[in-house]
């Protein structure tokens, strides 16, 4: 009994300091110009603009303490990382950091190199956050997402074809690009949202956006198109965009702003489910799109979601969030061996065990402490009770 009454007592405290964190929200946003290179690539440079959640508003301020969700942007054709700010005003507050990429801005941009720029940026990221000489020093989380504009979309689908390194991708008005972003689309499997504008006429969604949601092999993805929404509505104003698209029919019913209102309503939910494994936020988000009159929709997710349902709940771990170890408690009298499984939020096992003791009061303590900081999936399984817990582990 001791032990439980120990455990508790360390339940609460973290469960205080994690109801703690959560109230300091909304965070300040810090904002970092980096220039990476890329030595598999010639020591190619890859300029970024990283924006995070920080201690005090503004340029080089240190972060706030915690590990956060990294997103990955590129830009669209001839636009630059400043369209897409409005993207940074609502999801670094939320506990984000978001990196735009630089690279690629010309009149003849590559497209494959533009998709290697993108996926090299979400392992750099990784890399800062165990550098200790870095800024980003252990606030790196292990959940990431690629996402991009019209061009910088279709580079999206390149950086994710065949890479489970990120753990989402999110398209909005996606080009089609060559190498091609809809053959590409057919190497995917993480979870996939693709945004379109029905009155798109420089992507039709028909020939773009259409064919790589079929194409994509997602476990599960999203397709929302919004009702009379355009193509450069999807970032700020920029004039190179609006320039080309007044060479095409344009039949818009709503206002930029109404069209970000969209894009904001139902891609923090998904993001917040896909990168920080809320169960609420996904069902809002699915609620939302059965709901909205101002989107019609495609799905296909062969899982309800990420976290999959319990079959019992013989079973308890503490503390949760940790910082290094956990233990597993259960009351029950077990008559079967004890299967236990972690895995980290990309799938990979990085715990497993069968324990044959089989007794009254059943305790099993598991060192975490050389795992990144992130979320974790435990998975235990006693005969025909099998029952699934999301594990927080934070740095030490």
């Amino acid at each position: 009994m001791w032990l439980k009454k120990k455990l508790f007592i360390q339940y609460i405290i973290y469960l205080l300091f994690f109801t703690v964190s959560l109230s300091a929200q909304p965070y300040l946003i810090g904002h970092r110009t980096m220039n990476f290179t890329d030595p598999s690539r010639n020591d190619r440079p890859v300029p970024s603009e990283v924006y995070y959640p920080a201690l005090t508003a503004g340029n080089n301020t240190n972060f706030t303490e915690g590990a956060f969700p990294v997103i990955v942007f590129g830009h669209g054709f001839l636009m630059t990382y400043d369209a897409y700010l409005y993207l940074k005003d609502a999801l670094v507050p939320s506990g984000y950091i978001i990196t735009f990429t630089k690279t690629e801005g010309g009149t003849a941009p590559d497209h494959a190199e533009y998709g290697a720029d993108l996926a090299f940026l979400i392992d750099q990221m990784k890399v800062e956050g165990t550098n200790p000489g870095s800024p980003f020093y252990q606030h790196i989380d292990s959940t990431s997402a690629v996402m991009g504009h019209s061009m910088g979309g279709g580079a999206s689908f390149l950086a994710c074809a065949n890479n489970t390194t990120p753990t989402a991708l999110v398209t909005f008005a996606a080009a089609e690009t060559n190498p091609s972003a809809i053959a590409a689309a057919a190497d995917i499997t993480i979870p996939s949202l693709v945004f379109a504008g029905e009155e798109d006429c420089v992507t039709p969604p028909l020939q773009h956006q259409v064919p790589m949601y079929d194409s994509l092999t997602s476990d599960c993805k999203v397709y929302i198109s919004i009702k009379g929404g355009g193509h450069c509505y999807f970032g700020d104003y920029n004039f190179l965009c609006s320039l080309g698209e007044v060479n095409c029919q344009q039949n818009f019913t709503i206002t930029r702003e109404q069209q970000h209102a969209v894009i904001l309503d139902f891609l923090v939910p998904y993001l917040n489910y896909t990168l920080k494994i809320d169960a609420s936020s996904w069902t809002l988000f699915n609620d939302s799109l059965v709901s909205s009159s101002r989107i019609t929709y495609g799905k296909s997710c062969t899982t309800t979601g990420l976290i999959p349902e319990s079959t019992g709940d013989f079973f308890r771990i503490l503390p949760n969030p940790t910082s290094g170890e956990v233990t597993i408690i259960s009351d029950n009298i077990l008559n079967e061996p004890v299967e236990i499984s972690i895995r980290s939020a990309t799938g990979l096992v990085v715990h497993e065990e069968r324990i044959n003791t089989m007794q009254a009061e059943f305790f099993k303590t598991i060192d975490l402490s050389s795992l990144s900081p992130g979320f974790y999936f435990a998975v235990i399984k006693n005969g025909a009770c099998r029952t699934h817990y999301k594990i927080i582990k934070g740095y030490p």
